[in-house]
């Protein structure tokens, strides 16, 4: 339908709806049938005339629709193709969408397909079916979705935001939604429409979308829609992973291998989708009203849905699921599109064909894992020689052993004689079916073994080794790692290093003598194993062994780093948009799998670290991509056995061999037993202790069972040993919170409760005597559970965020529930200072601040006006925390209360009071720490009397909570370990000085000092506790492991988050326990060898070393029993001998600006500082290998760039030394000195001196580096300077009228800048600045104030650093003219009036003669009531029309804005809705003359409600005329600096009225001054217009012209004075300001305060008024 029909359309319906409502509807179907005769006469006039279609006319009517059948799954309405039809494709990161519309937003054609990674393919088979019944059909297209943006590039059509066309979808077509739902196949939405529009999507995890689900699905030997019915059901809820799908199955292929029904599996993973959405998404926002569920997931999943709707507690009047809710992004993009350019399915099949090798760069490439044929020739023949000693099982006569590796998504198992010779091997997926599997394997077996032979020992290993001795009465089972050190030792007898790479688990080991010497594991996250590939092989629809094939002939391998592989989702979507193949990606991943080893796991840092005999295992390792990826990058030749995916097997085989005894046999059930084996499974809550864990119980008949589920060991059946060992967290637990409290009859002073979370395991015993001492009943939380985690999931404002931070929402909710008179959850800066060589005693920055966060995020908190008291108060310091407290609670609480927060009852607390409160808190406190201390001895003691061993389970305080520790020290209690905690042994020792970190945190204090008395100790051993996403924790696990290690110590960490699946728990236990019982059989064999009397689990005392501590014990004596290895840390200083040499001092870059003229300023004191260079990508990579993965970015940036330079050859190393800041605060920048340090030592150069920048003292000594106040006065300068540049050129370098020249100005100033900066002093310093300022205030600048201003927001790398901040602040615009059809202009600006809002842009090769141009109306003709429209796209919606009347004229008023104040006078008002979009469009009189020009809306609600106003076009044409002439638009001026008068200041300041615009000073010889006007007066009439405010003068000073006379009224004291001002032009302001700027003072300096108000001025902090008194 043309313009023309749709003009008379819509005049037809408009004036009926005025006429009456009622014939609205039938005015509807006449305009329509009036249309249609229209249409028809036009295109009957067309042809008869020999005219065709014109391109930029929009396709009409049922031509377009071809009689074929629509392909299969294809929705096709031929009804609906009527009218314009518009394309919206939505290429997503699994699937493509294609969704074609008419006028009415209906469904003309539809699909929906995966492109499984070949996006081009897929667009262009959707195009082929599409074209089959829509052949000729003209569209307006549209392409969105997170990888449609280079597809629109390719096809020349316009790209619309995701989140733009779901919004549009949603607005248009369930109007009633709060908010929507969206999931897709790796992207996730949560889009709020009940106050404003916010949008939240993921990043670049890949969690809780429907490629996860994917993921999932396959685990349980599905696809999605087998899942959704396994999900139907389900009847219990397991636990699992929401944070990304690597963690999930961690935890799924578990509890499938454990004998978890798949059912139930199957709605705990969409459980944790539900879970994911919200926790990761909402992030503190609660979802509330009607909710819409989009996306594929949510569409075709009714059981994800269900999730959604438990959790969410959503009744169904409130679920809103729509019919086709997959298209509704793609059909947003159809609505959204703003170019009219048509096009047809053949033309746009036609475009991709043309596209043929074109390819995007964003993703960087490696070389080929194999350069030449030869190169891979070489390869197999050296390969293919390594083969197990194998022996023929036919005739075979004897025993025969069987090893089973039941692994976490394969199983293997091999078969051994009585020589060890391999008989027979099978290997196959497990399908989530272990014992299913493993009947299939028996069967096998037992096929295989010929007559006669019998069965001697079957021993177990892997996941499901306790299940299968169970179940099929297997001999006995061995820990996965020990299994694999015998498999290789028997094939590479001199093994040194294994790296065994499965489906799931990463095992590393280092092997001395025979025994296994370290044990590196991948910490909780199965990122970059072997199930990583095959997700991604099936992802490509690919077989596994063709993936690799691919990877082999790859000529490009994509680099997908080498971090969490979740994180190489992105890149590999990257890539295949720019047309990367299959092998390039194959290629890509396999280097990732073995960097992510290598770096991530292994650490490693020098390729000689893993010695030369080395075997790596495991499936992974059977493709050949792999096995090349590794040499490569380690440049070592490995032995890959001919039976990798087997050598867990093949070890389990060997041991079953060794166990078997001269003649031993097997208990194994035979093949018919197994052939008939049944299992009944039933759930039971345990009940033995508080976790009251839910137990699966597998029961295969005769009494025998297999129970997963448990945590610990008590619920699995076992008996109970007979003495059992101390577990000191259950004690402490104890100590901590069971305390009396005061009854609410002997409480006067009522409640507090204080939530059991977070400091509150150090601090509650304090607290508690302290509110129980001032006479209040003390509540605390209930204990963790799930159920307080999911209670406070609403509030969580970061997914992120540390488990014991996330718990803290729940107590808190849970003190909220008990209608306490307050809740006391302060926030500690500093702990008491227990050490005192320590640098200091923070908090972590979570403890240290995290209620301030609840506070804010915990919506009950303000609802229900609670009273939540979280001041800071000084822990550390007795005298001040007793001021603050009674502030806090005597002052401030009762204030609280007159306000209607909390309750406050009882007599007023006194001075007196609080401090007798706080010393009775001190003692509690003392006697709580000695009483745990007591109990540490107490059980080392016994540990020593009954030859055990004991465990220090080292963490924090708050890891004593048992819902975050997941019952861990039970499970280790369970192995018959004593279990310690760090503080109740950490006071035995003295800590060693100084260590490599800065010691700044006080629970790390502790951590340090009991890691080294475990040092000192046989039957001692210490597992690390992390929270997951611990930032600091990346640098207390080095330092912690560097101490034990150094001593022969084998570390162990163990991650925890709100997962508590303990599979992976147990293998780093047990595998610690097999370390030791290699340990324990070497010390029994040197006492043997001696021949001393050896009794197992003897501590073997040895005489203490040298510097042995004084054992500050409290009950017993304890002995040194092992040399403890030093740790200290030698600093090395930087000395004036090596600053005479003329050393290279490197200082990493942070900010290029700044630290270019810190640079010269070191230079002119004579140190020979080598700033570096930008980061690159080798300085990233550098970093990761140096560096804990799991630290913050800018610290791996700052190392990464230091130890490139170190590596890069460009430096004589033995005349280098490092330079880095230190700040002495809680973060871990001050620890970037010892992160350097570390990595200076392992790339074997440890003498190079790092020298510590630093205002306060934290141990560092260089003579040689001194900062004099000339130094510093110098340095502060040079920032300054940097500071004033780099605003000046962000601020002008996006409207520079030529391109470039910003920057030449800031090169110029900058090369004067640096030969200045050693010499510079407050004179050269301001002169140069002010020269600076003219030189790019007189740079011709276009379009100014017209962009959005963009914040950069965090430390000072991620602000400055072009690599920290992925180079945000580059690049170049231009400004683009789009017209109604579809035609673009680039356009160049003429200039604007920024005060006006009104600016002018020129279309550059624009043929004049095509362009039709608005006829201009007279603004000054129009009347009150005449009828208006206003033109414009509002929210993207392309030449809408609001219309409405004249409700005023000459309306005026300020408003602030980015370039100062906008003076908006003489406005026209109007009721026709002004929308976002309108702003800048036409408002046309019922002529079609143009009379103004839309600008803004003033509404009360936020809302489009309210009046609009417009730019009379008038006045706009003036201002036009003159930037078109060059002219600068000039206003009435003044020359007065205004503040506006009211009450308040009134009454300060003595005024004689409480309104007006007060004269703060007058311009010398300005207009204002001529008349007489002086500062103190109070300007109260212009003329006849009352002035009640400054923005009230400004205004009607607008309404005047240049040159005019105006009278003005003031007051002068109590005397009225009138006065006749000549208005002046604030051009000549400008040129009085520029002519100020470039004369100096009379002694060429400025004054200390002037300098920092110039500099206020500068950085955009000016005072009330400050903008005014320049124009006006």
């Amino acid at each position: 339908m043309s313009k023309l029909v749709e003009g008379i359309k819509d005049r037809m319906v408009a004036a009926a709806r005025e006429a009456a409502p009622a014939v609205v509807d039938a005015a509807q179907k006449a305009a329509t049938a009036a249309a249609e005769k229209v249409a028809e006469a036009v295109a009957d006039a067309k042809n008869a005339a020999g005219e065709t279609s014109v391109a930029s006319e929009p396709a009409t009517a049922a031509e377009p629709v071809a009689a074929a059948h629509a392909p299969e799954g294809a929705i096709f309405n031929p009804d609906n193709a009527h009218g314009n039809l518009h394309l919206g494709i939505d290429v997503g990161s699994t699937t493509v969408k294609l969704a074609v519309l008419n006028d009415d937003n209906q469904i003309v054609y539809a699909k929906y397909q995966r492109h499984h990674t070949d996006v081009r393919v897929c667009a262009r088979d959707l195009f082929e079916g599409a074209a089959t019944v829509l052949p000729t059909a003209q569209m307006t297209c549209a392409i969105t979705g997170s990888g449609g943006l280079l597809l629109s590039q390719w096809l020349d059509l316009e790209f619309v935001q995701e989140v733009i066309a779901s919004k549009r979808a949603v607005e248009t077509l369930i109007p009633a939604t709060d908010v929507a739902i969206e999931l897709g196949g790796e992207d996730a939405k949560i889009i709020y429409f009940d106050n404003g529009i916010e949008q939240r999507m993921n990043g670049t995890c890949a969690g809780g979308t429907g490629a996860f689900i994917d993921q999932m699905a396959t685990l349980l030997h599905t696809d999605a829609s087998g899942l959704n019915e396994l999900a139907a059901n389900a009847t219990t809820i397991y636990p699992i992973a929401s944070r990304c799908g690597v963690f999930a199955k961690t935890d799924v292929q578990p509890l499938l291998n454990e004998g978890a029904r798949p059912e139930d599996v199957a709605a705990s993973i969409f459980q944790a989708v539900v879970t994911q959405t919200i926790s990761g998404l909402a992030c503190g926002r609660p979802i509330r009203g009607n909710v819409a569920f989009l996306g594929g997931p949510l569409q075709y999943l009714s059981e994800l849905r269900h999730r959604f709707y438990l959790t969410l507690n959503l009744d169904e009047e409130h679920r809103i699921v729509p019919q086709n809710a997959h298209l509704f992004v793609a059909s947003g993009a159809a609505m959204a599109h703003e170019s009219n350019k048509l096009s047809t399915f053949p033309q746009l099949i036609e475009a991709i064909d043309a596209l043929g090798d074109t390819q995007g760069a964003e993703v960087e490439r490696l070389d080929p894992l194999f350069a030449t044929d030869e190169d891979f020739a070489e390869f197999k023949t050296r390969h293919d020689q390594e083969v197990v000693p194998k022996g023929k099982l036919d005739g075979y006569t004897g025993r025969v052993f069987i090893g089973i590796d039941a692994g976490s998504t394969t199983m293997k198992a091999a078969l051994v004689g009585e020589d060890g010779q391999l008989l027979h091997t099978w290997y196959g997926n497990n399908n989530g079916d272990i014992l299913g599997t493993a009947k299939v394997i028996m069967a096998d077996f037992y096929n295989h073994i010929p007559a006669g032979c019998t069965i001697g020992h079957v021993t177990t290993t892997g996941y499901g080794e306790a299940l299968l001795i169970e179940a099929l009465k297997a001999d006995s089972g061995e820990i996965e790692t020990v299994a694999h050190l015998r498999g290789a030792k028997a094939f590479l007898p001199g093994v040194e290093f294994i790296l065994d790479i499965g489906g799931q688990d990463m095992k590393c080991l280092r092997v001395k003598d025979g025994v296994i010497e370290h044990i590196m594991l991948n910490e909780a996250c199965s990122s970059g194993c072997g199930s990583f590939i095959e997700s991604f092989a099936v992802s490509m629809n690919m077989d596994v062994r063709a993936f690799a094939d691919a990877a082999i002939h790859a000529k490009a391998p994509v680099d997908l780093g080498s971090r969490c592989t979740v994180f190489m989702n992105s890149r590999v979507k990257q890539a295949q948009k720019e047309g990367a193949t299959v092998g390039d990606i194959a290629a890509g991943l396999s280097y990732s799998v073995i960097k992510n080893a290598l770096f991530k796991v292994i650490k490693l840092r020098d390729p000689k670290e893993i010695g030369s005999q080395v075997i790596v295992q495991g499936g992974t390792f059977m493709s050949d991509a792999t096995l090349r990826a590794f040499e490569q990058l380690t440049g070592v030749h490995a032995v890959r056995p001919d039976i990798a995916g087997c050598m867990g097997a093949y070890g389990a085989a060997l041991l079953a061999r060794d166990r078997a005894g001269a003649d031993g046999t097997s208990t194994i059930l035979s093949a018919e037993d197994i052939a008939h084996l049944t299992v009944t499974q039933k759930h039971v809550r345990c009940g033995r202790c508080s976790n009251n864990c839910q137990l699966t119980v597998n029961d295969f008949g005769g009494g025998r069972r297999f129970i997963t589920g448990n945590r610990c060991e008590k619920g699995a059946g076992h008996k109970k040993q007979k003495t059992e060992a101390p577990n000191l967290f259950k004690k402490k637990n104890e100590l901590l919170f069971n305390r009396e409290v005061l009854s609410p009859d002997e409480a006067p002073r009522g409640t507090v409760g204080i939530p059991r979370a977070l400091n509150m395991y150090e601090n509650y015993p304090f607290w508690h005597a302290f509110f129980t001492r001032l006479g209040f009943s003390v509540q605390l939380s209930d204990q963790s559970s799930k159920k307080t985690y999911q209670a406070g999931i609403e509030s969580m404002p970061s997914e992120s965020v540390c488990y014991p931070a996330k718990m803290s929402h729940g107590h808190v909710m849970n003190l909220i529930d008990r209608d306490v008179d307050f809740i006391w959850m302060p926030c500690v800066r500093w702990e008491r200072k227990e050490d005192p060589t320590a640098g200091n005693c923070y908090n972590c920055p979570i403890v240290m601040s995290y209620p301030t966060a609840l506070a804010l995020n915990i919506d009950e908190i303000r609802e229900q006006n609670i009273e939540f008291l979280y001041p800071f108060v000084p822990y550390h310091d007795k005298t001040e925390l007793k001021r603050r407290l009674y502030q806090v609670l005597a002052v401030d609480r009762v204030a609280d209360a007159e306000a209607g927060r909390g309750r406050v009852r009882g007599p007023k607390i006194t001075r007196s009071e609080v401090d007798a409160a706080v010393n009775a808190a001190f003692e509690a406190d003392a006697r709580f720490h000695e009483d745990i201390q007591t109990m540490g001895e107490e059980a080392l003691k016994w540990v020593e009397d009954h030859g055990g061993h004991g465990i220090v389970l080292a963490g924090r305080p708050y890891h004593n909570d048992p819902e975050i520790n997941h019952a861990l020290p039970e499970l280790i209690s369970s192995f018959g370990f004593a279990v310690f905690t760090e503080d109740s042994l950490a006071h035995l020792v003295k800590p060693e000085r100084p260590i490599r970190v800065v010691d700044q945190w006080m629970y790390h204090s502790r951590l340090y000092a009991v890691a080294r008395f475990v040092t000192m100790r046989n039957d001692l051993d210490l597992i690390q506790l992390n929270s997951f996403g611990c930032g600091l924790d990346a640098l207390t696990t080095d330092q912690v492991q560097e101490i034990l290690e150094a001593s022969g110590k084998i570390y162990t960490v163990l991650k925890i988050d709100e997962v508590s699946n303990l599979g992976a728990a147990r293998i780093r236990i047990r595998s610690l326990m097999a370390a030791l019982k290699d340990q324990e059989a070497e010390r029994l064999a040197e006492a043997t060898a001696a021949g001393e009397a050896y009794e197992q689990g003897d501590a073997a005392p040895v005489a203490p070393s040298k510097d042995a501590p004084a054992f500050a014990s409290r009950k017993y004596t304890f002995e040194a029993q092992r040399e403890s290895a030093s740790t200290a840390w030698p600093k090395v200083p930087f000395t004036e001998q090596m600053r005479e040499e003329g050393y290279t001092i490197l200082c990493p870059q942070m900010a290029p600006i700044h630290f270019d003229l810190v640079k010269e300023v070191f230079r002119g004191a004579g140190y020979n500082l080598e700033l570096l260079p930008s980061t690159d990508h080798d300085a990233v990579e550098a970093g990761l290998r140096y560096v804990n993965n799991d630290i913050c970015y800018p610290s791996i940036l700052v190392t990464g760039q230091i130890m490139e330079a170190i590596e890069s050859g460009r430096y004589d190393l033995s005349k280098t030394a490092v330079v880095i800041s230190q700040t002495g605060g809680g973060c871990r920048a001050t620890n970037y000195i010892a992160l350097i340090r570390k990595a200076l030592r392992e790339s074997g150069h440890p003498e190079i001196p790092v020298i510590s920048l630093s205002a306060v003292a934290l141990g560092e000594d260089n003579p040689g580096f001194k900062i004099t106040p000339a130094l510093l006065k110098q340095a502060v300068y040079a920032v300054l300077f940097g500071d004033v540049m780099m605003q000046m050129l962000y601020r002008c370098r996006p409207y520079e009228a030529t391109p470039g020249a910003a920057n030449a100005l800031y090169e110029e100033y900058m090369a004067r800048a640096r030969k200045l900066a050693p010499k510079f002093n407050r004179h050269n310093y301001t002169k140069l600045c002010r020269e600076a300022i003219r030189a790019f205030d007189t740079m011709p600048l276009v379009g100014e104030g017209t962009k959005p201003r963009v914040g950069v927001v965090g430390e000072i790398l991620v602000k400055f650093h072009p690599t920290a901040n992925n180079h945000v602040v580059d690049g170049y615009d231009q400004y683009v003219v789009t017209m109604d059809d579809g035609t673009t202009y680039e356009a160049e600006f003429v200039g604007n009036d920024a005060s006006s809002d009104l600016a002018v842009i020129k279309l550059k090769d624009a043929d004049a003669s095509k362009l039709t141009p608005i006829e201009i109306g007279d603004s000054s003709k129009l009347n009150v009531g005449e009828w208006v429209m206003a033109i414009g796209s509002p929210f993207g919606n392309e030449q809408s029309v609001s219309t409405g009347i004249v409700s005023a004229l000459y309306r005026s008023t300020a408003m602030s804005s980015t370039s100062g104040n906008t003076i908006y006078a003489n406005m026209i008002q109007t009721d026709a809705a002004i929308n976002p979009g309108n702003s800048g469009g036409a408002l046309v009189n019922d002529n079609g003359e143009l009379v103004g020009i839309n600008s803004l809306i003033e509404s009360y609600s936020g809302s489009s409600s309210g009046v609009g106003f417009a730019i009379p076009v008038n006045y706009a044409k003036n201002i036009a005329d003159q930037i078109i002439d060059g002219k600068t638009p000039v206003h009435p001026y003044m020359g007065a600096t205004l503040s506006s008068v009211n009450a308040l200041n009134a009454r300060t300041n003595k005024l004689s009225t409480d309104s007006g615009a007060y004269v703060a000073s007058v311009v010398e010889d300005g207009p204002a001054a001529k008349a007489g006007i002086q500062e103190g007066d109070v300007i109260t009439k212009l003329g006849d217009d009352e002035i009640t405010s400054a923005d009230g003068l400004i205004i009607a000073l607008r309404s005047h012209e240049v040159g005019e006379k105006v009278e003005i009224t003031l007051m002068r004291g109590k005397e009225e004075k009138k006065v006749t001002v000549e208005l002046g032009s604030d051009e000549e302001l400008q040129n009085q300001q520029q002519d100020d700027s470039s004369t100096d003072t009379g002694n060429g300096g400025i004054t200390d305060e002037q300098l920092r108000q110039y500099l206020e001025e500068l950085l955009g902090q000016q005072g009330q008024g400050q903008g005014y008194g320049q124009g006006y």
